[in-house]
């Protein structure tokens, strides 16, 4: 399993979580693992066990064969990538009113996690509360005007 498939499971297990509305602790418990790891996993800093793995599938209710269908298996060593509109993921990543968010690509470039998302905002869209990160962003605005709050 190379590093880019694992960081697509582990994006795909948080994902499914909390489109499921579950929160990391009824996670765990279903899936009898510590609230921590489940954490470490949907954030990419450890990779869980076959059993583990399993287990979380299970517990979130998602069928195996379908879970794995949507992962992408194909090793990309160029070092030119094309992805088309068509293929961009939508994904729920906060329950704020307006914000779309697409994953264009997750990779791994040498050794470090690289997750690139869109995110349009529908106008009028905002936020309830401040939202913290320690990824690096990178914000491109095509058209309109943001209010944006760094530190």
């Amino acid at each position: 399993m190379t590093e880019d498939i694992i960081i697509q499971i582990s994006n795909k297990i948080k994902e499914k979580r909390k489109s499921k509305g579950i929160t990391i602790q009824e996670l765990a418990d279903k899936a009898e693992v510590s609230k921590g790891l489940i954490s470490q996993i949907e954030n990419n800093r450890t990779v869980p066990s076959l059993l583990v793995l399993i287990n979380i599938i299970r517990a979130l209710n998602l069928d195996m064969n379908e879970f794995f269908n949507e992962i992408d298996q194909q090793t990309q060593s160029a070092k030119v990538i094309i992805k088309q509109k068509a293929s961009y993921q939508e994904f729920e990543k906060e329950p704020a009113k307006g914000f779309q968010y697409k994953r264009v690509l997750t990779k791994n470039v040498k050794n470090f996690p690289v997750d690139i998302v869109i995110l349009e905002l529908k106008k009028g869209a905002r936020r309830t509360h401040i939202v913290k990160t320690d990824a690096y962003e990178y914000k491109y605005i095509i058209k309109g005007t943001v209010e944006y709050q760094i530190d």
